[in-house]
């Protein structure tokens, strides 16, 4: 042991606290808009439904046609990996989950749909079917068939539409109501919003029905479509989409890419819209910086390139929606739409060799961070973080599973959770 160091001071104690004291309100803020990731579960897609075309068999169906497509297609492994340029490590691991996910899980979360994919209808009509998609999806959550998220997209709340949209929502949820309560998993989608004052008055609707049914305020979240380039950008320069989430006041959950109607908004030609277009790619790129620390989740879009007809054209069909889905994940767009049931062997497959070619390296750098020993990469908390969220979400969709985790980090999933979530301070210090 050296000489032991003298240690001086020259400010006051006051001095501390009186910058405490007039960074209160800062601090506050900061709990109060940027609360963090919520932790919960993300699923990897949103499938639509339209609201006259969802049945008790709808999540059902989907699996056993993509699984049928499959069969048609790409029948084992080794045909699967050759379409998508798979190696051969990851052609058996990912065949043999991609099918196990679809007889198990097909879809994670769905959406009956009242708007694009309903249009206008009479009004009995859309009562009817909103009362109908009530009763379902809670017979669903019942008797163990439902998607871990399920929910509606009701029509916007511009001025054409707005009565309509809203009494479809009231029928819905007085019908889950009215069935014993409102599930778990329970989504809502509020369209094509151009205005942070619509977010605010959504925001009071639900209230208003919170307040009907002696509900905890705050039950009813809901997602934001990003479909216009007025919710990217105001007039006055400044990004509409931050303020959309504030003006949620809490209640947003995710901010999801409308990949169409955005760029038909921008008059982007329908031969070119897709969600790699350089449009697009700015659209997101604003989203996911608004987005972050907020807690909301950035979805992306769809393909509207259907993996239908002969093999060689279901073949580029699902390389297209392969090649889309990675190119989303690395950008850490974790959630897109899929709009048919050939979609989701491809959706399957790109999250699963996404999650599974980096597992080693993600769980070796969390391992020697945990344990704190050497390695080639100086990781940090805030890596940590990422290195864990990774993990889990991989564990989430089925890509991996919680004992080859476990035996190459050593830790539970208690541990990554930990990981995932550390306190405010944790991430700065290291003064970066």
């Amino acid at each position: 042991m050296g000489q032991q160091e003298k240690v001086a001071t020259s400010l006051a104690g006051a001095v501390s606290e009186e910058i405490s004291a007039s960074l209160a309100p800062v601090d506050a803020e900061l709990e109060r808009r940027y609360p963090g990731d919520p932790g919960s579960r993300q699923p990897v897609h949103t499938v639509y439904v339209p609201g006259d075309a969802f049945a008790a068999d709808t999540i059902r169906s989907w699996g056993d046609r993509a699984l049928a497509a499959l069969d048609e297609h790409a029948p084992d492994a080794a045909a699967f990996a050759a379409v998508l340029g798979l190696s051969d490590e990851l052609a058996e691991p990912v065949h043999s989950r991609v099918r196990a996910k679809l007889e198990r899980e097909p879809v994670e979360d769905l959406r009956v749909d009242f708007e694009d994919g309903y249009g206008p209808r009479p009004d009995a009509e859309e009562d009817e079917a909103a009362a109908r998609a009530a009763r379902l999806i809670a017979e669903a959550y019942r008797d163990g068939t439902a998607a871990p998220y399920m929910g509606i997209r009701m029509k916007c709340m511009e001025a054409a539409v707005r009565d309509r949209g809203i009494r479809t929502l009231d029928v819905f949820l007085t019908g889950l109501i009215d069935a014993g309560g409102l599930p778990d998993g329970l989504v809502l989608t509020l369209p094509k919003v151009t205005y942070a004052e619509q977010v605010t008055a959504f925001a009071r609707l639900l209230e208003a029905f919170e307040k009907v049914h002696g509900l905890e305020p705050g039950r009813l979240g809901f997602e934001i479509q990003i479909e216009t380039s007025q919710s990217i950008l105001a007039t006055d320069g400044t990004a509409t989409v931050a303020r959309m989430i504030q003006a949620a006041e809490g209640r947003a959950t995710g901010l999801h890419y409308g990949t169409f109607d955005y760029s038909a908004c921008l008059g982007v030609s329908a031969a070119h819209q897709a969600s790699d277009h350089p449009a697009a790619d700015h659209a997101k790129a604003v989203m996911q910086v608004a987005a972050a620390g907020t807690g909301v989740r950035v979805c992306d879009g769809s393909t509207n390139v259907l993996p239908v007809g002969p093999t060689a054209k279901v073949h580029d069909a699902w390389r297209l929606h392969f090649g889309l889905t990675r190119r989303a994940l690395s950008r850490a767009y974790y959630q897109g739409w899929d709009m048919h049931p050939g979609h989701l062997p491809t959706r399957y497959a790109a999250v699963f060799a996404f999650y599974r070619e980096g597992f080693e390296q993600a769980a070796a750098r969390l391992a020697r961070y945990a344990n704190r020993t050497g390695g080639d990469v100086m990781d940090e908390p805030a890596t940590a973080k990422a290195l864990s969220g990774y993990l889990l979400r991989g564990l989430d969709c089925g890509a991996l599973d919680i004992a080859e985790v476990a035996r190459l980090t050593g830790l539970t999933r208690a541990d990554l959770e930990a990981f995932a979530a550390p306190r405010r301070g944790d991430l700065t210090v290291s003064g970066k």
